[in-house]
C-alpha cells in the first residue's frame, strides 16, 4: 500500500538566471510543488540581485538560496557548471587530434558523423565547448545553438556559476533556457513564433505572457498577478522561472537523459522531454 500524501507535503526548487557578478541582471525564482494538489506554486521571485554595501552579489545570491528560501532541493542555473574537458585535464597533452580521453573521443565520433550528413562542418574546439553543447546543436528536432562554455559570452558566467554552485549543499543543474522554453511551450501547444522570439525586445513580452498564461490556464502553475507582470516585463525573471520549472521536471523524471555512449564524467544540460507528463 502506498503511503498517503500529507496535504502539506511539498518540494522546493530554485531557478537562477545568472548575470555578471558586477551587474544587476541576476534573477531568482523559487517554486514549490505540492503532489496532492498536483500543482506548482511560484513561491518567490527576486529580480536584480546585486551587491549591497560590503556584501557581494555572489553572497546575496547564496543567502537567498540557503537562508531566505530554506529547504531548496535543487537549483537550476542558465550557465555552464563544468568547464570543457581540456581545461580540466591534468594529463600530458598530445593534442586533441591524438587524444584518447573519452570526452574527446566522443567529440571526434560526433564530428565525423556530422561531416557525413552536412558539409562543410567546422571542427570542434574542446577547450571552449563540451559534448552536451555539440549534441544539442545537432541532434534535436529544431536547430539550437547553445553558447560554448568558454565562448566569449558564456565564459564569465561559467566562472561565476562554478564559483556559486560549489558552496551549495544541494544539487545544481545546468539549463539552456531557450531549449526548455521550446519543449515546455510545445507541450502546452503555444505557437512556435512565441517560443522562438521570447527574448525579442519588440514581441518578447507578448511571447512570455502567452507561455505563462498557458501554464496557468492548464492548471500546472499558480502565479500571482504581480509575478506574472514581472516575468512578462523582465526576461531574466522569466528565464529564472523556466530554470526552476526544469528542476521540477528533472525531479519528476521528465527531462531527457544523456544519449547512449555519452561520457559519464561529462556535464549534461537538463532539458524537458518532448512529451511531458506534468503530474
Amino acid at each position: 500500500m502506498k503511503p498517503s500524501l500529507s496535504k502539506l507535503e511539498s518540494h522546493r526548487f530554485a531557478g537562477v538566471s545568472l548575470g555578471g557578478g558586477k551587474t544587476d541582471r541576476t534573477a531568482v525564482a523559487v517554486i514549490e510543488y505540492y503532489p496532492l494538489q498536483r500543482r506548482v506554486f511560484l513561491r518567490g521571485l527576486r529580480e536584480r540581485v546585486r551587491a549591497d554595501g560590503g556584501a557581494s552579489a555572489d553572497l546575496q545570491l547564496h543567502t537567498i538560496l540557503t537562508e531566505t528560501e530554506p529547504g531548496i532541493e535543487s537549483v537550476a542555473l542558465n550557465a555552464p557548471l563544468q568547464l570543457p574537458k581540456c581545461m580540466r585535464c591534468e594529463l600530458e597533452c598530445p593534442g586533441f587530434e591524438r587524444c584518447e580521453v573519452p570526452e574527446i573521443r566522443w567529440m571526434w565520433d560526433h564530428h565525423r558523423k556530422r561531416v557525413e550528413r552536412k558539409r562543410p562542418h567546422k571542427l570542434f574546439t574542446p577547450y571552449t565547448e563540451r559534448c552536451s553543447e555539440m549534441f544539442i546543436s545537432s541532434e534535436l528536432e529544431e536547430s539550437f545553438h547553445p553558447p560554448h562554455a568558454l565562448g566569449a559570452n558564456a565564459a564569465p558566467l561559467a566562472a561565476r556559476a562554478v564559483f556559486v554552485s560549489r558552496r551549495l549543499a544541494f544539487p545544481a543543474l545546468e539549463v539552456y533556457p531557450k531549449l526548455s522554453i521550446w519543449r515546455i511551450g510545445r507541450a502546452l501547444r503555444v505557437s512556435k513564433s512565441h517560443l522562438r522570439f521570447h527574448k525579442h525586445s519588440i514581441d518578447g513580452d507578448e511571447a512570455r505572457l502567452a507561455i505563462l498564461t498557458a501554464l496557468v490556464e492548464r492548471g500546472i502553475a499558480f502565479i500571482y498577478q504581480q509575478d506574472m507582470r514581472a516575468m512578462t516585463e523582465n526576461n531574466d525573471a522569466f528565464e529564472a522561472f523556466i530554470c526552476a520549472l526544469t528542476a521540477f521536471l528533472k525531479f519528476r523524471g521528465q527531462t531527457e537523459p544523456p544519449p547512449p555512449g555519452f561520457p559519464k564524467d561529462e556535464a549534461w544540460i537538463e532539458f524537458p522531454k518532448e512529451s511531458i507528463v506534468w503530474f
